[in-house]
């Protein structure tokens, strides 16, 4: 999902000497063909958007794996960039690095001040690793690797897996799905009440290009729009969306994760970027994206 959004974004600018591979083509957890691949191709800007992700379910499910392989594919990535002269780096990460409990809205001076959310622990200590390899290359070699933490992302590409997607995704297919069987009841998991803060990943790609252009140091920025809203309304939003039109109930034995994940954009603002895209307009583009690639949504 985001590598697309940061090609049609370079493409929408006339960035035209884009090099890019699928997984099918160039597995990064494998050392050798990465090295071969940036010691043939030499790019001079790398935008690191590989990963494995997943939402509440995937992680508890999976967490040796979701640490082994973002972390050995980032590390190849990285280290390959670096041992090939790569210009400038830009590591894409999760806001999930920060503390479960941090103060919110969460500055990127938060990072590594408290307890992760133990949902996701994995998956956050990977990305951690990703930032901090970065940071101590800048420190020890002067690279100009640069590392950019996201809200929870949505838009054209996303994965709609019953279990292995993330939260809107998952509710748009869920509720798709109930109003095509026609149901007369959504059941959705916790209770509704923790706060999530979206960004459309078109502006994210807008974003990325952005500081790529703009942008030098050591400390992450934060990639949001300030705003957040609970997962009860955002099920309420994406239903009305969806046009849905049954009840929804919650089952609060199962997880809420984090009860509020809101991001300081301050820094991005500064540099003088904002994003374009509101929840509402951002969920229509989605669903249409979602109802164009039926393939995709039964991945």
């Amino acid at each position: 999902m985001v590598g697309s959004a940061i090609v049609r974004e370079l493409q929408r600018q006339e960035y035209v000497n884009i090099l890019t591979r699928t997984h099918a083509e160039l597995d990064l957890t494998r050392q050798e063909d990465v090295e071969k691949f940036f010691a043939s191709e030499k790019p001079e800007y790398v935008f690191l958007a590989a990963a494995k992700v997943g939402g509440i379910v995937a992680n508890q499910g999976a967490p040796a794996d979701f640490m082994y392989q973002n972390m050995i594919l980032e590390m190849n990535v990285i280290n390959a960039a670096w041992q090939n002269g790569c210009k400038k780096l830009m590591f894409l990460g999760s806001s999930c690095i920060y503390p479960r409990l941090a103060p919110q809205p969460m500055r990127e001076d938060c990072l590594l001040t408290g307890p992760l959310e133990q949902t996701n622990e994995a998956y956050a200590l990977a990305k951690i690793s990703g930032l901090k390899y970065c940071e101590y290359l800048n420190r020890q070699y002067g690279t100009d690797f640069i590392s950019v933490m996201p809200t929870n992302l949505y838009g054209p590409n996303d994965n709609y897996h019953p279990e292995h997607s993330h939260v809107l995704p998952a509710l748009i297919r869920r509720f798709h799905e109930a109003k095509v069987k026609g149901l007369e009841r959504v059941t959705c998991w916790g209770d509704g009440s923790p706060l999530r803060e979206f960004l459309y990943v078109d502006d994210l790609a807008n974003l990325c290009v952005f500081l790529m252009n703009r942008y030098r140091g050591n400390e992450t920025v934060n990639a949001g729009t300030g705003k957040e809203i609970t997962i009860k309304a955002l099920t309420e939003l994406v239903a009305k969306t969806v046009g849905y039109t049954g009840s929804i109930g919650w089952d609060p034995s199962r997880p809420n994760g984090t009860p509020r994940k809101l991001l300081d954009v301050s820094k991005a603002t500064s540099l003088g970027w904002t994003y374009k895209t509101e929840l509402e307009e951002g969920i229509r583009l989605t669903y249409e994206d979602f109802l164009q690639h039926p393939v995709r949504a039964e991945r």
